[in-house]
């Protein structure tokens, strides 16, 4: 499990490709892999990956084909730099909201705004999505915990603050770029049993 707040933005350095899996390889900062063992699960760009092996500052990460074909870790290259954070552990602080690590969709860069006062990105999702982002509600993004602004039927909007892009990759990322998704669990949940509901009282009506 996930809380959203990233910890640090991490250089890809060597990509190793094979049929069907990729091998990433990242270099940690320090204090970022203190402890880090074969086996424990980061979110990268908010994707939820097991350590394959440690050395030295360098983590590696397996990728298979299904995790390429549904996240942005596909398009990934050599010197680009990924979200990372470290898997919840008892007693930490939840500062964001609380995530998985698996991802639903990608979204869409389809427009971004940049001025002397704000920092704002429209994404663009699937419809389907829709159903559970809501205004003021939390989406994760790359696996940045967000508060979602203004909705349409096709999209969002988020409003980042400066701390947010200096902590993150998101300032990285331009028009046309795809952005990993995982929605509020809580709220597909919600959402899903009340259409159930509705649906199953139509019917019982209808009858």
């Amino acid at each position: 499990m996930f809380t959203g707040i990233v910890q640090a933005t991490c250089e890809v350095v060597a990509i190793h490709k094979k049929d069907g899996l990729n091998t990433l390889e990242v270099a940690f900062e320090p204090d970022l892999h203190e402890g880090l063992a074969i086996g424990a699960s980061v979110a990268n760009n908010g994707v939820c990956l097991t350590v394959t092996q440690v050395v030295d500052d360098r983590v590696f990460f397996d990728v298979v084909e299904e995790t390429l074909r549904l996240t942005n870790l596909a398009n990934l290259s050599i010197g680009q730099s990924v979200n990372v954070e470290r898997s919840l552990t008892f007693g930490s602080e939840i500062g964001g909201h609380i995530l998985s690590g698996h991802i639903h969709t990608k979204a869409k860069v389809v427009d971004i705004s940049h001025t002397e006062q704000h920092y704002d990105l429209t994404l663009g999702i699937e419809p389907k999505w829709m159903d559970y982002i809501f205004y003021k509600g939390f989406v994760g993004v790359n696996g940045c915990s967000l508060t979602v602004g203004e909705v349409s039927d096709s999209g969002f909007k988020l409003h980042l603050i400066p701390e947010t892009l200096k902590l993150t990759n998101l300032s990285q990322y331009k028009v046309g770029d795809e952005l990993n998704i995982e929605i509020d669990s809580q709220t597909q949940v919600i959402v899903d049993t009340v259409e159930r509901v509705l649906a199953r009282r139509f019917n019982e009506q209808a009858h």
